[in-house]
């Protein structure tokens, strides 16, 4: 008797792949765009809410707190249930609450709301790069998708910056949370049509006291880094969240090499290349954000510019990110293999935040900003779209999700401790210049912050050429 296999299903035209590739970028976009354009519109909340300055800090810190610490539950929950439910609801409940959040009465319901923002988020997040990785498996195709996404993925909060200056200055602060609701909705309905239909693994039990420790371990890291910037390292309140984060973290991974089914199989983290690609996000996220912070205090506090304008004065960086990641990246990934594109990528990073150790009161943006943010979005154009194919390359399906939310547990932790650590050493060179004045002393400090920045990030691309493989 002669059996017959079902041939296997055809792949889905090249316009419906394109058509889940915008689905995951819109998707993508919301949960990078909010971590930066709610911070410009923040002060006129304050205002307009009568917020204390605690309240404000606490507008930001709830989302990074949820996002950061529910990343690996959402990324275990898109294996289990479906990385295009996942997608779908988390979108869904990410327009719900910034509906809720631009809605605010009050501090305390813009707060809860930035958290439900969070937690949504963190069931969104997962569900991009794994829905990638399946719907893109030729390797042109996939280095072409993956540069795409990283350029949406690296140039998220620069344009946050600029969308959050024009709705602040000529709309309301609101608008930071309305501007939300058409784009998420626009990808969850686009991705009920488009985005292929993978079913949930369900031999991907979740482990919830796995994901117990693991959030309050990833929160309580996340927590102390950003307070760390106002109390100062030798705050109570950081060590001690610092320190147990550190316990929990140890007992999250300790968990992981006993359980049946781990929430983060150690795996994913033993491979030499994604290893070097996780620490490659978290070293651009280090040096990107602080830099973020920095120009725009710059711009705005030293140079005069208007909200809206000092969101235009980022337009070079996008635009160097998405040239460099769309059309040079993507071909070179196949022919050199990602250890060169990583070391060269975060070398550029390193070279651009050291022009920035030039700044000073009277710095003209074209001379030296306008040069910095080109290299530094060609830096970020190299490295990214390769951390995006590493990242998930060679992973079982089951575990797609989880790796994914790594990738963005790491650029999380990175940018936490990248603008907390650099804020306090912007704060010390300040501190021991205060003689020169206010305005000068200032500058002073964002110029020795991205000195610091520029050698961390220059000594993590020798770490990330040494663990990195060659093709």
């Amino acid at each position: 008797m002669t059996t017959t296999t079902a041939a296997p299903a055809p792949a889905p035209p090249d316009t419906r792949r394109w058509l889940a590739l915008a689905v995951v970028g819109l998707a993508q976009l919301l949960v990078i765009i909010d971590t930066t354009i709610v911070n410009i519109a923040l002060p006129t909340a304050q205002a307009d809410l009568g917020m204390t300055d605690a309240a404000r800090q606490w507008a930001i810190s709830s989302y990074t707190l949820a996002f950061g610490g529910l990343l690996l539950l959402g990324g275990r929950l898109a294996d289990r249930l479906g990385r295009k439910n996942t997608l779908i609801v988390g979108a869904l409940g990410f327009a719900a609450a910034s509906a809720v959040g631009g809605m605010a009465a009050g501090p305390g319901l813009l707060i809860a709301a930035r958290a439900a923002q969070g937690v949504f988020a963190a069931l969104l997040a997962p569900s991009t790069l794994s829905l990638l990785t399946i719907t893109f498996t030729e390797a042109r195709e996939r280095a072409k998708a993956f540069g795409i996404f990283s350029a949406i993925m690296m140039s998220g909060g620069a344009l946050g910056l600029l969308a959050g200056g024009a709705l602040a200055e000529y709309a309301s602060w609101r608008w930071c949370l309305y501007v939300n609701l058409p784009i998420a909705i626009a990808a969850a309905v686009a991705g009920a049509f488009v985005l292929p239909n993978v079913p949930g693994h369900r031999s991907a039990r979740l482990d919830w006291f796995s994901g117990l420790l693991g959030s309050a371990g990833i929160a309580g890291l996340v927590y102390g880094l950003s307070e760390a910037a106002a109390r100062g390292w030798g705050s109570a309140v950081v060590l001690g969240s610092v320190a147990g984060a550190v316990v929990l973290l140890g007992a999250f991974v300790l968990r992981q090499t006993k359980a049946g089914n781990p929430l983060l199989p150690l795996h994913i983290l033993t491979d030499r290349t994604r290893s070097a690609g996780f620490l490659t996000i978290a070293l651009a996220a280090f040096g990107m954000f602080g830099m973020f912070l920095f120009l725009t205090y710059q711009l705005q506090g030293i140079m005069g510019f208007g909200a809206f304008g000092a969101g235009l004065a980022f337009l070079p960086f996008l635009l160097a990110n998405i040239t460099v990641s769309t059309v040079l990246t993507r071909r070179l990934i196949p022919r050199t293999g990602p250890r060169p594109l990583l070391v060269i990528g975060l070398l550029l990073l390193a070279a651009g935040l050291a022009v920035l150790t030039q700044l000073s009161v009277g710095t003209s943006y074209w001379s030296l900003i306008l040069p910095a943010e080109l290299v530094l979005g060609a830096g970020a154009g190299l490295a990214m779209p390769t951390v995006m194919n590493i990242a998930t390359a060679g992973v079982a399906p089951k575990d797609s999700g989880v790796a994914s939310a790594f990738i963005t547990t790491s650029q999380q932790v990175g940018a936490s401790l990248g603008t907390a650590s650099l804020n306090t050493v912007a704060a010390s060179a300040t501190a021991s210049v205060a003689g020169l004045g206010l305005p000068a002393a200032t500058v002073h400090g964002y110029a020795v912050a991205n000195g610091w920045a520029a050698g961390i990030v220059a000594v993590g691309a020798i770490a990330a050429g040494a663990l990195a493989r060659g093709r």
